[in-house]
């Protein structure tokens, strides 16, 4: 068995024990973020900083226009770094040492371009869109996931790649100042965490589904579980279906992105962050 540790690159960058720190633990191999959404992070051993605000999502890599030119989803560098490659001079570090590398990417979690492409987030079946979380069933989003997925790990020291965010997120979103937690119950968070975006809809009515309906359907089981109305849920062929198409778009999802991943290192070992739960949409997605 091997013991990892995550990191981000302004752990490591400017902290010379740094590397120490981590092999005193015992931990063997950090898992270093080379695409991540964005936090506010404490960094209370650093000689430099206490605090990082990581304002958004960024590619801790340089951003290439030649690759990047003419799309609509496009990442940014981190404003808040001023290495131009930080996960590159991060894990040099960190190999030096003698630890393992494994790059860190976070793919459809993003709450700057669910902003600027409303089109392209996850909508709830009331009309709400959640602009944290990009929707897998278009084929712009899983373009754009591959190749930030490339472009994470390309010409860069990696032993493997960790996957996050690939597949669909849904309602619960541990974002800044949440006043979400225990407002639904489980069964109910999981109907708002169905996708009803366009594309979605779409795929509904290819599986012989009537949006219109499941709109509805939808809409009275959630309601239905906030007044305590016992009984009351979606029927199951229509759960049924609605997982299926969302598993279908996330199996799209992981092999374009792997299929990237392997353009660029082919020898990587692959972690794919996931959980039990095959209808609950997540970071960790099921």
């Amino acid at each position: 068995m091997r013991v990892t540790g995550h990191a981000y690159p302004w752990d490591v960058i400017g902290d010379a024990a740094f590397p120490s720190r981590v092999r005193d633990t015992g931990v063997e191999s950090v898992t270093l973020a080379a695409v991540y959404h964005a936090t506010r992070a404490a960094t209370p051993l650093h000689p430099g900083h206490q605090i990082v605000d990581a304002r958004g999502t960024a590619l801790y890599r340089p951003v290439r226009d030649t690759v990047w030119a003419g799309r609509r989803l496009r990442p940014v560098a981190p404003e808040w770094m001023d290495a131009p490659d930080p996960y590159r001079q991060a894990a040099v570090a960190l190999r030096a040492a003698g630890l393992r590398v494994d790059a860190w990417v976070v793919l459809t979690h993003d709450s700057r371009l669910g902003r600027a492409r409303p089109d392209l987030a996850v909508v709830n079946c009331f009309g709400e869109p959640y602009p944290y979380a990009l929707c897998p069933t278009h084929e712009e989003v899983r373009d754009y996931a591959a190749t930030l997925a490339a472009e994470a790990v390309r010409d860069a020291p990696v032993d493997g790649v960790s996957l996050e965010a690939c597949g669909q997120l849904g309602v619960t979103h541990a974002g800044p100042h949440e006043k979400t937690d225990g407002a639904w119950t489980a069964e109910a968070a999981r109907w708002l965490s169905v996708c009803c975006c366009a594309g979605c809809q779409a795929a509904w009515s290819a599986r012989g589904l009537d949006p219109g309906g499941v709109l509805t359907a939808l809409r009275a089981a959630v309601r239905a579980q906030a007044h305590g109305t016992p009984g009351h849920t979606l029927r199951a062929e229509i759960a049924a279906a609605l997982l299926a198409a969302r598993h279908e778009t996330t199996d799209l999802l992981r092999a374009q992105v792997i299929a990237g991943v392997r353009t660029v290192t082919p020898a990587a070992a692959l972690t794919l962050h996931a959980q039990p739960d095959p209808g609950r949409p997540a970071p960790r997605p099921g």
